[in-house]
């Protein structure tokens, strides 16, 4: 009696089969196993195979640039998962449509080449790097620029790759609005039901579209207003820093594999700069110390002592718009060397309420005999209204820009000299100075640069009334409209 035995699958059949179940493995296979190990990599391997099942519909990396992020997300799995999945479509965005384009012909081709794995083609009708199907179902892939058209396409999966394109974008406000708008209005609105979203990038700005993103989610976490998914956040810096997501000690590289070593990330952060290092390659684009103004340089008090001589600071930002700057109104109080912060006022305002404000301020504190007022734009106007009612307004035309104001004074904050009262609102000021000059908002830092200034190049003392305590601080920080503002 003759038996049949079944036949058993080949070693290619094998390794074709797991590189179908395993993303990770496919990665391996595709490349003839001369793919770069690497810890994270395995990670995001893992991660996206969550977003191919379902199993996470929201998911944010941030990690270095040449670190994998690019030929993982947006070469290789849209290629994967279109062949496990070939009714899905996929939208893939980057800063510019030549870039997605390029990733797409590279998930295209990947495809093409797999068929083994798959047993799924590209239409022949449909397969330009711009957009291109699977034949014989629904599914494709279509390429975008961050901020172009999407009409007509639909997502199961979008990715967005490096929104940003260099430092010049991130710090552009205007540019951070149209991608955002972009983000919301166009690429959010073309996700199915079960739509998943992925965002890898390096971070350039502490508003860009991770921060935003992130914010929105706490905010409306804090508010009890959030629905839909949260966001899964994986974050890796070139060099470990505290609560690492890979368990690494501080100060280990990221991806030494690859040649990115200690010593190799130490060479990079001398070259580029603090700022950018912290930003590009630590995701953190405001610096843990601060950048240009540490955290730990800032003195602090309880109850101020008598001043020797006190002035105003105005920085005055105002228009119709709820998205305006804020109006940022500062008191200063100098003894000695010493200089200290004694209240502030920072709300969006307009004209008529700015105006009342400076009156409030100036009655409650008559012997801050100096109002500085920056002679541009909306503090030209301030100075036209309030000249003759009030004494001691100085429009101040301050030199170079913003940051060179700031180095003038530095010194005196990193010695020491420079004190901060002990209340509730004063985290708020010292987060944006240590973001400063790349954070969202500058108004509070301004308003400090001018009264520092004053104090220290032009010594700041004045004839005084008889010399007193300052009343402890009070500071509002609502937005308000053109009302009266009691104090």
């Amino acid at each position: 009696m003759r038996t049949s035995l079944a036949r058993l699958p080949t070693l290619e059949e094998v390794r074709q089969a797991r590189a179908y179940a395993d993303f990770s493995y496919f990665v391996d296979y595709d490349s003839e196993y001369r793919d770069k190990d690497g810890k994270h990599l395995d990670v995001l391997d893992e991660t996206l195979m969550k977003v191919s099942s379902g199993e996470l519909k929201r998911l944010i990396v941030t990690m270095p640039p040449r670190h994998g992020k690019s030929e993982r997300v947006s070469r290789k799995f849209p290629a994967w998962h279109i062949g496990r999945n070939p009714d899905d479509e996929i939208i893939l965005a980057s800063y510019s449509v030549d870039l997605s384009r390029g990733f797409s012909r590279i998930a295209r081709d990947t495809l093409t080449s797999n068929t083994g794995v798959f047993e799924v083609e590209v239409d022949r009708n449909n397969q330009s790097a711009e957009s291109w199907g699977t034949s014989g179902y629904r599914g494709g892939l279509h390429a975008a620029g961050v901020g172009g058209p999407i009409t007509g396409k639909g997502a199961r999966i979008a990715i967005i790759d490096d929104p940003v394109k260099n430092a010049e974008e991130a710090d552009s406000e205007t540019m951070r609005e149209k991608i955002w708008d972009w983000y919301t209005s166009t690429l959010y609105t073309r996700l199915t039901p079960d739509g998943r979203i992925v965002v890898v990038m390096t971070r350039w700005h502490e508003d860009d579209l991770v921060g935003r993103l992130l914010k929105k989610e706490a905010d409306e976490i804090k508010e009890g207003v959030h629905k839909g998914e949260r966001w899964t956040v994986i974050n890796f810096p070139a060099l470990a820093e505290k609560d690492d997501y890979l368990h690494r000690p501080e100060g280990e590289p990221l991806w030494p594999e690859q040649g990115f070593d200690r010593e190799r990330m130490e060479q990079i952060r001398t070259d580029v700069g603090s700022r950018v290092f912290n930003a590009l390659y630590q995701q953190r684009p405001s610096a843990a110390d601060g950048n240009m103004l540490k955290r730990d340089w800032w003195r602090y008090y309880d109850s101020p002592p008598p001043f020797a001589s006190m002035l105003i600071s105005v920085d005055a930002t105002f228009k119709d718009e709820d998205t305006s700057d804020f109006v940022v109104i500062q008191v200063w109080g100098k003894v000695q060397a010493n200089m200290y912060l004694v209240d502030q006022v920072r709300a969006k305002m307009n004209f008529p309420a700015t105006i009342q404000t400076i009156r409030n301020v100036v009655k409650k504190y008559p012997e801050a005999h100096w109002k500085l007022i920056e002679d541009k734009a909306n503090g030209s106007a301030i100075i036209a209204t309030l000249h003759r009612e009030i004494g001691g307004i100085v429009a101040v035309n301050p030199e170079g820009g913003k940051v060179a104001r700031v180095n003038a004074v530095s010194a005196y904050i990193e010695s020491g000299n420079v004190f901060l009262p002990r209340t509730s609102w004063i985290q708020d000021f010292v987060e944006e100075a240590a973001s400063f000059p790349n954070g969202k908002h500058d108004d509070q830092v301004d308003a400090m640069s001018q009264a520092l200034h004053r104090f220290i190049y032009f010594n700041g003392v004045l004839p005084q009334e008889e010399k007193k305590v300052t009343p402890f601080p009070f500071r509002t920080d609502e937005p308000t409209g053109g009302e009266y503002i009691a104090w």
